[in-house]
């Protein structure tokens, strides 16, 4: 296993990334709050940089009882990355994809410590 410095803590913002390379393989490191996730950015659909794409909450359609639509709203609690190429949309702290928990992104361990963010590979 090989530790690697990604920044100082406070050098990334709430819902931010750090996307490096290591050893020819791309790994996205984000921050939600004071948590940080790592991902491999090789979207399990086809391929694409998916650790590049838009940061953003998780969208809802509003339903009532009789399954009608009064339109859509952003979860707060459930933010996502969004790949480029085809829109397929991932948890940031589960690397889990909505409609299929079973497509998930890979995740690497990241260690915070003396005010540093470190990915483990």
């Amino acid at each position: 296993m090989t530790e690697v410095f990604v920044a100082k803590v406070d050098g990334i913002a709430d819902r931010e990334r750090r996307v490096l390379t290591i050893d020819g393989l791309e790994i996205g490191v984000f921050r939600l709050g004071d948590e940080f996730f790592a991902w491999e950015s090789n979207c399990p659909h086809m391929g694409g940089p998916v650790c590049q794409g838009r940061i953003m909450n998780r969208v809802t359609e509003v339903l009532d009882d009789g399954k009608r639509s009064h339109g859509f709203e952003f979860v707060e609690a459930d933010v996502h990355i969004v790949c480029p190429w085809h829109g397929f949309e991932f948890n940031l702290r589960t690397g889990a994809h909505p409609g299929d928990p079973t497509t998930r992104l890979k995740g690497f361990d990241v260690s915070v410590r003396d005010g540093g963010v470190y990915v483990i590979t």
